[in-house]
């Protein structure tokens, strides 16, 4: 990977940015395609390599992982890995990541009522993501 050079213009705005815009900011750590799915996914609790790719089936191991590493890296997600032959990782929400329930929860609630709404209906497949009655409880 190429690396960034921190002096250029483009850097310097984006960092202004970063730091003056909250949307920027969330976008900085969630942005992307696979982070937010990966996220969702991980709302069910704790799951091991192997089941994460399971559940995002279209997703590439080299992407899987590397979002893995940002995630964690930023502190969203939480990599524990038991000293066992074969090795057993698991990841699992940080206490930071599960604060980002309501803006997982809404954007799926929105998804589904969009589509539904221009008659391009998704197949609803919240799993075992709360109810909204739940959801307020929490």
């Amino acid at each position: 990977m190429t690396a960034i050079k921190e002096s250029s213009t483009i850097q310097e705005n984006k960092q202004a940015a970063f730091k003056e815009c909250p949307v920027t900011y969330v976008m900085e750590r969630i942005g992307g395609y696979w982070k937010p799915i990966i996220l969702f996914h991980l709302l069910a609790g704790s799951k091991r390599y192997s089941e994460l790719k399971k559940s995002i089936p279209t997703i590439t191991e080299k992407m899987l992982i590397q979002h893995l590493k940002q995630l964690e890296a930023d502190g969203l997600l939480i990599r524990e890995s038991k000293p066992v032959v074969p090795p057993h990782v698991t990841y699992r929400l940080s206490e930071s990541g599960m604060e980002l329930r309501p803006v997982m929860y809404a954007m799926a609630t929105w998804a589904v009522k969009d589509s539904e709404a221009s008659g391009n209906a998704i197949y609803r497949s919240l799993g075992e993501f709360p109810s909204e009655e739940t959801f307020a409880k929490m």
